[in-house]
């Protein structure tokens, strides 16, 4: 009997400690806020390194996993382990020793939107959306981020024109060394509207500036100027070889860099993996890679796309804080499309009001974050 009102006078004490600790949760207006949000990775904000309208946030990691076993789309066009042709002009098998066959076709056409890609090589071919391929019909540039499996099947490739009034030349694609600037990767990875790329070329930034903002020092005369100074087309790439545009993106792309090198190179047992992005006082990119290596490779061309973006936006000298820079580590809570290859990898797409995150997971040989990617949206 003792036993029994001593255990119930326990469970008594247990439920009211249980709604204590629930009413604690679900409290009314005036508790405490809640904590900051905290990375999501193993990453650190390092202090901005600035140069005119432009504030890039190094991001910084202890861990910098082997991503050697992946090939990117420059190495792979460079040595040709990797072909690109466009699609409905001829067909592309793999041959016995791996390499391309082609074989011509009659009473189709070559396709805007879509080139087939075959990647002969014995590591798996890293995609990230916005690289530039120059050649065929047409510069275009990819879609989306992906991989390539090896010994995968000539892969219909979902890609966007960045070259207006040429539909001439051989079948043949390079590699650029280019990715396209911001407001025009926005337009292909998460608006995937061939009318928006094309705009986004044509406009410089598709950022709408209050009235009475600042003039950009490249204005959207100076970029139509540009892309069309050769006469026979309207070229992305013009952008960066024209003296149209009335600056040097050489040489803020040149400065930009050197205080970059200067800030991170006291750095011990960290790499930098990623940057955080900022316009004025504006955040309003960042792109993070799994390793220092990968990083490494598309810095040059991550920085002469900003540089253009910064370019063509209002002339703020304003300089973000770091607390909203830091916005740009964490994970957003939103809508989640997902899409995949099994064994291969794992695209996903998360919305938050006017945020974008996209991430490209690789799920062989190691499961790792190859690439994320977070965007405040300009429309």
């Amino acid at each position: 009997m003792e036993r029994s009102i001593f255990a119930a006078l326990i469970g008594g004490l247990i439920s009211l400690t249980t709604l204590g600790g629930l009413a604690f949760v679900g409290s009314a207006p005036g508790s405490p806020a809640a904590p900051p949000s905290r990375p999501e990775g193993d990453w650190r904000l390092l202090d901005p390194v600035t140069y005119e309208n432009i504030s890039v946030f190094p991001i910084v990691s202890p861990y910098s996993p082997d991503t050697s076993l992946f090939l990117t789309l420059e190495e792979g066009l460079a040595n040709g382990e990797v072909a690109v042709r466009e699609q409905g002009s001829e067909s592309m098998v793999r041959g016995r020793d791996g390499r391309p066959v082609y074989i011509p076709q009659s009473g189709t056409g070559a396709s805007v939107n879509q080139l087939v890609l075959i990647n002969r090589s014995k590591r798996p071919l890293l995609l990230l959306a916005g690289e530039l391929v120059s050649g065929g019909k047409q510069d275009r540039v990819i879609g989306k981020d992906r991989i390539v499996p090896v010994g995968a099947p000539p892969l219909p490739l979902e890609v966007f024109c960045v070259e207006h009034g040429r539909w001439t030349g051989s079948s043949q694609f390079a590699a650029a060394k280019t990715i396209v600037h911001p407001s025009v990767r926005e337009r292909a990875a998460v608006d995937q509207k061939q009318t928006e790329v094309w705009d986004a070329v044509r406009s410089g930034t598709t950022l709408k500036a209050a009235p009475a903002a600042p003039a950009a020092r490249m204005t959207r005369g100076d970029i139509q100027g540009a892309i069309a100074s050769n006469g026979r087309t309207e070229a992305y790439e013009q952008i960066y070889q024209s003296h149209a545009v009335g600056v040097s993106i050489d040489d803020f792309v040149d400065e930009v860099q050197r205080r970059f090198a200067n800030a991170t190179a006291g750095l011990k047992g960290e790499r930098v993996v990623g940057v955080v992005v900022a316009y004025g006082g504006e955040v309003a990119w960042s792109d993070i890679f799994a390793s220092g290596d990968l990083f490494d490779h598309y810095w040059r061309k991550l920085l002469r796309s900003y540089a253009v973006e910064a370019l063509t936006r209002p002339s703020y000298r304003q300089v973000a804080s770091r607390d909203n820079a830091n916005e740009f580590l964490r994970r957003l809570n939103g809508r989640e499309t997902q899409e995949t290859e099994p064994g291969v990898y794992r695209w996903r797409e998360i919305r938050e009001g006017q945020l974008a995150q996209i991430e490209l997971d690789a799920l062989q040989p190691k499961a790792m974050t190859l690439h994320r990617l977070l965007l405040h949206r300009t429309s």
